[in-house]
Formats: structure tokens, sequence, C-alpha cells
């Protein structure tokens, strides 16, 4: 384990959890140390995990038993925790979005050429074999030229299941910045970059009812667009329709949907990592399930951060700062569209990373036999 990559997770909030199963006791990377605005929840957290030590976010950051800071802050803190990392020369991975602001997340990936330390981000499941195998399959001309897409997220709001749900509303939240980006980035992977986009968005609620935990009945206000629709135009020319909403009870549409000239291709919910990939060929009468073709077997949230661990000059991070920049771009010149009822060009692009190959489990990161602490399980 000595050469193992060390990290330090700042932020061990309820997402946190799942990101140590991945990583604790994995052979390529060292969880060495926690830290949380509450400390007697990092320490709570430290005291499962043989070998972690409980610090205060300044000490981690400067820590030298840390070379890499998993950032899972909420949105607001992103900038400010990964800004802290990278003034220490330390690589920073963090949950989505890259930062509350487009201004903010500039800053972080300029302080980092500037430093020469690497920005890897969230949302890492769309390198699972659900939106992997349908990029296969889009390659493998499955349905010819892509021509028009559809992307669908529907929700009542994060209110009814998390017991502090207030900064979804919060600057930085709402459903498109929340949960656009695993939209937004499974389009980059299939459709490619994106270079306009015209928006529109509502809030007809001023606030919201928590619906569980130790606040249940408490209302909280709504400081963000709580719907928000638009259209993306791809650089290839392909137009993709975007809704998100938190103002919705439930739908029947496909999360993604990709339209070519002679096929329909389903793509499954990018919040998880598997899920079945649907096609349907001109001629045909029903839907095809595709088999699991490309992509992380059994992923897992942390998987994203094994992959940016382990590239190397051959390749590129693929939960890349460079395309979470474009995502977040993306999604502020909707909202920004949406104000100001114009068409917006985007400033910046980001290639689709390279495809992830079919990968089992216990290949993650150049894992050889055990993956979270575990026997690793086997392929989908």
């Amino acid at each position: 384990m000595g050469d193992a990559h060390r990290i330090g997770v700042v932020g061990v909030g309820v997402i946190s959890r799942a990101y140590l199963d991945t990583l604790v006791g994995h052979p390529a990377v060292r969880v060495t140390a926690v830290a949380d605005l509450d400390a007697s929840r990092s320490a709570a957290v430290a005291a499962e995990l043989p070998g972690v030590r409980a610090l205060t976010v300044e000490e981690l950051l400067s820590s030298p038993d840390v070379d890499t800071v998993l950032n899972l802050t909420t949105p607001g803190a992103h900038a400010e925790v990964a800004l802290g990392a990278i003034g220490h020369g330390k690589n920073v991975y963090g949950e989505k979005p890259l930062a509350a602001t487009l201004g903010d997340a500039h800053a972080v990936m300029a302080a980092a050429a500037r430093a020469g330390v690497g920005v890897g981000c969230a949302p890492d499941t769309v390198l699972g074999t659900g939106v992997q195998t349908a990029r296969a399959a889009l390659a493998a001309g499955s349905i010819g030229r892509p021509l028009f897409a559809s992307a669908v997220m529907v929700t009542p709001g994060h209110e009814r299941w998390h017991p502090h749900p207030d900064f979804y509303y919060t600057e930085g939240g709402g459903p498109l910045l929340d949960m656009g980006p695993y939209y937004l980035t499974s389009l980059v992977h299939l459709l490619g970059p994106v270079r306009a986009v015209t928006g529109a968005s509502s809030r007809l609620r001023a606030e919201r009812v928590i619906g569980s935990g130790p606040r249940t009945g408490e209302r909280i206000p709504v400081e963000v667009d709580s719907h928000v629709s638009g259209v993306l135009e791809h650089v290839n020319g392909t137009l993709t329709t975007l809704t998100t909403s938190f103002d919705g009870v439930a739908t029947t549409a496909s999360p993604i949907e990709v339209h070519g000239e002679v096929g329909t291709l389903a793509v499954p919910d990018p919040n998880r990592f598997d899920g079945d990939v649907r096609l349907f060929e001109l001629g045909d009468t029903q839907w095809r399930t595709l088999p699991p073709s490309a992509g992380y077997a059994d992923g897992a949230r942390g998987v994203g951060l094994l992959d940016f661990i382990t590239a190397d000059g051959q390749r590129a991070p693929r939960a890349s700062g460079e395309l979470a920049l474009h995502v977040l771009e993306t999604m502020t010149a909707l909202l920004r569209s949406s104000a100001e009822g114009r068409r917006i060009e985007l400033t910046t692009s980001a290639q689709p990373p390279a495809p992830v190959p079919l990968t089992a489990a216990g290949d993650w990161g150049g894992a050889a036999e055990e993956w979270g602490g575990r026997a690793a399980p086997s392929p989908a």
C-alpha cells in the first residue's frame, strides 16, 4: 500500500458513503484523512476507517499525506475547497458541478493550470455500462447518422427524501445544475460538444416543505428556477431538447433518446451506472435490448476518481475538469438564455473522452483482486 495514491476527503455527508465504499480497501488508493465543517461527523467517519485521520479542512488541504483532495462539499463551497487544494499543490476531484458559478469554475481551471495539478469532476455514472454501451452502439452505426435527441429529468423535488435539502434551492442548485450534469455529460459522450443554446425556465413555488428527517415539515425558500427547458445545438449539427424539473410528479419519457436516420436508441438513467440500452430499428415491430458492450461493469461512485488517478500521457482522465467546465457553461448559458430571451453561443468546448471498454469491477484503476475492500463482483 506504500505506493497507493493518497486521498483526503473534504465533506462527509450523504454522498461520501458511496465514495468510501468504493475507495477504502482499493489497492490503487489509500484514504488518509477526512474533514468536515461538523468535526463530530468527520471524527465518526474516521473512527470506522483504520489509518484515517479526522482533520480540519485547512489541515487536510495542507497535509503532506494527501495527494488528491476529493471535494464532496455542497456546490457553493466547491470552488473554495478546490482552490485551497490547488494552492497547496494538490490535485482535486470534486462532485458536480465544478463550481456554483462559471466564473469560479474558470478560476479553478486557471489556478490548476498555473500550479501544474489535475482537476477531475463527477459525474462518473456516465462511465458505466449504460451510457457507454449506448455510445458504442452509436459508434457502430446502429441508428445511422444521429439527427436529434431528447433528454428528460422530472422529479417532485429532493426535499421529499433529503433531510437537509436547502442547497438544492440556492445558488448552484436547482434541477439543471443538480441533475443536468448527468444528462449533459452523457450527451457530450454520445453526440459531442455543444456550440449554442436557447433556454426557458420558471419558478412557480416560493418555498418547499421538507418531507423527512428531523426537520420534517419545515419550509425552505426557493431561490432558483425549479423548471428549466432548452434546446442544445451540438457542433455536429444534432439538436437536443432538454427538460429538467423539480416541479413534476412522474414521466414516462426515456431519460435520453437519440433518433437517427435508421433507428432510435433509448439510453438509461444517466444517474445510474447501468440500465438497459434499447434499440428500435427502422422496420422493427418492437424494441430490442442490447447486451452491455462497454463501460465499467457494476460501477459505483468513485470509479471516475480511480480513472482520474490512473490516467497517463496515453489517455486523459475521462471525468475531467475540462469536460465539467463545458457542461457548466452549457447549463449557465441555458439559464442566461432564459433570463435574456435569446440564443447564446458557448465559449468553451470539450471533445468526448476516450470510450470505456467493457471493464470488470476488479480491474477498475488496475485493481486485480479487491474492490472497495471486498471480493470483486462479476460484470453485469
